[in-house]
């Protein structure tokens, strides 16, 4: 009990203003004796005060009932609230300063929330916190030190010791998009939806044979019960297969904004499969570096969108050059039905491209191929700073080589059939939602 007391009590930041007070009342005193007794006296007065305090606080064995409310997980990137609810049962106002020990990986050490609280009073505030890696985070004591009016010492309880929130991709953001798959705005802009009548699986009708029609595929049963000619006719399946195909490589380890490139693809991935399954087509995701990682085929069941989730939360950054010759081979032997894949990677250079080019262009000539690249915002700030000196005109120089090298990419690309998106990465899921949804109005999937 009195070890209990002696770990939970602690002096308040008044106490040593009332110390201090005293203390330069002994110096007058030097000069001034009559003073002397008078800071005696204020000593005495002072010390009955403290145990009373003490007393006071320690007489109600739950003085306070404190919470903090986690949800299952938390959101990459994203702003998070962390309520806190406090209830005073003491019949005394009380002040309380509330100290939440965070994860370590915010390096925040100095959460503190100050409230006065009235006699049983219930009290609510939040706090909002933004992780930049997935992972788990282990958050420590809950601390509450209570103080009653007279502010001399302070009582600590102490609430929910090692809790743990996992970090998942972004679910806000991928919730925040949702309504792109909901609208038909694209309409609005003169895109015309054209019905295409193919030769894939998914069968339409039997119709009269007229002239032109493919004889492959005329239906014999059907034909000799209606004494002429009928035809199958097929369209285009509706549930199109879509990839979204994540580099590991060391060029998505750079950081912008605190997230590393790998990061912002993992949360456009997240978004945008959950569009592409709103639509009704088949997601999937592919992850590589120098060897496939994760792979999952396309598929449109209601408990795809969970399964790609659990598979970004744990995918990490590779400190290789990727191996898109070995991407190339994967794909040819497990993405056998044409499918749009959206390529998340980075080119810094036009000869990191070149390099890479012959695989891409082979991908693309049995799907639809989006490579997805990223402007590097840093140089933005120092191409529009004024040059004042010869050595910033020459840094400025370099940083336009720089980002003209970048469009030159995507005219490269583009000569060779192949789609390109250039975008700052806090843009990234909003131009791959925009770029899929063009497709989708212009009938290319």
């Amino acid at each position: 009990m009195i070890l209990n007391l002696i770990k939970n009590t602690y002096v308040h930041q008044r106490f040593f203003i009332y110390i201090s007070v005293i203390a330069a009342l002994f110096l007058v005193s030097f000069w001034f004796p009559i003073v002397y007794n008078v800071a005696w006296f204020l000593v005495t007065i002072l010390a009955v005060l403290f145990v009373g305090d003490i007393y006071v606080l320690f007489s109600v064995k739950k003085g306070v009932n404190a919470r903090r409310i986690l949800t299952e997980k938390f959101s990459n990137s994203d702003e998070n609230p962390v309520p806190i609810t406090v209830k005073n049962n003491y019949k005394f106002t009380i002040e309380v300063k509330i100290i939440d020990e965070l994860p370590s990986q915010f390096q925040k050490r100095d959460f503190v929330h100050i409230a006065n609280l009235n006699p049983f009073e219930n009290y609510n505030f939040e706090y909002e916190v933004k992780p930049v890696e997935r992972g788990e985070y282990h958050f420590g004591k809950l601390n509450i030190y209570v103080s009653s009016p007279l502010r001399i010492v302070a009582r600590r309880f102490k609430f929910q010791e090692h809790e743990m929130v996992a970090v998942y991709p972004s679910y806000i953001q991928m919730k925040k998009y949702e309504f792109l798959a909901m609208s038909n705005r694209l309409t609005e802009f003169g895109l015309k939806k054209i019905r295409r009548i193919g030769h894939t699986l998914e069968f339409e009708q039997i119709k009269n044979y007229i002239a032109g029609d493919d004889v492959r595929t005329i239906n014999w049963k059907a034909t000799a019960k209606r004494s002429q000619l009928m035809v199958n006719q097929f369209q285009d399946e509706k549930s199109q297969p879509i990839y979204s195909i994540i580099d590991l490589g060391r060029v998505m380890k750079m950081p912008f904004e605190k997230l590393k490139l790998l990061d912002y693809a993992i949360n456009s991935t997240l978004a945008f499969s959950n569009i592409a399954l709103r639509k009704n087509d088949k997601a999937g995701l592919l992850t590589f570096a120098k060897k496939v990682d994760t792979i999952i085929a396309a598929s449109n069941k209601k408990t795809h969108l969970n399964t790609i989730n659990e598979a970004l939360y744990n995918i990490t950054t590779k400190y290789t050059d990727s191996d898109f010759g070995y991407l190339y081979a994967l794909i040819k032997r497990k993405i056998t039905q044409r499918s749009l894949l959206i390529l998340y990677t980075n080119f810094e250079h036009i000869s990191s491209l070149k390099r890479q080019l012959p695989f891409l262009q082979a991908i693309s000539k049995y799907h639809l191929l989006v490579v997805v690249f990223f402007e590097n915002t840093e140089l933005d700030n120092l191409i529009t700073e004024n040059a004042a000196d010869i050595q910033t005109i020459y840094h400025k120089t370099i940083a336009e080589k720089f980002a003209f090298e970048k469009r030159l990419i995507v005219k490269e690309l583009e000569s060779h059939g192949i789609y390109g998106i250039l975008t700052k990465p806090k843009n990234l899921t909003v131009n791959v939602i925009n770029k899929y949804l063009e497709f989708k109005a212009k009938g290319f999937i």
